[in-house]
């Protein structure tokens, strides 16, 4: 899980250069992947919905390749891209608590 989060931020940071559409296709995918398995585990691991649910299941929404958000300002993209991938970046070095009943 760990990689998968590392995968996705670098996605998005590398996203802050000028690419072609179809990369910003395949960061959709990704991130949405990304962010749903988040949204997974936390629920598994907690069975109740917390912060990193909401912003994740936010994210999931946000860049989901099915019904795509555009906005007309390539700034506005970099700067979700870049607090995304910060978000991604926290993620991944959080720990996991796990609970025994």
């Amino acid at each position: 899980m760990k990689y998968l989060l590392l995968v996705c931020a670098g996605l998005l940071f590398l996203a802050l250069a000028n690419l072609p559409i179809g990369y910003y296709t395949l960061l959709r995918i990704v991130v949405t992947i990304g962010a749903i398995a988040v949204v997974v585990v936390e629920i598994e691991n907690r069975n109740e919905i917390n912060f990193w649910v909401v912003i994740f299941g936010l994210i999931a929404i946000l860049f989901n390749p099915f019904i795509p958000i555009y906005l007309k300002d390539k700034s506005i993209w970099m700067l979700i891209d870049l607090v995304t991938g910060i978000l991604f970046t926290i993620k991944s070095f959080t720990k996991k608590i796990k609970t025994d009943e």
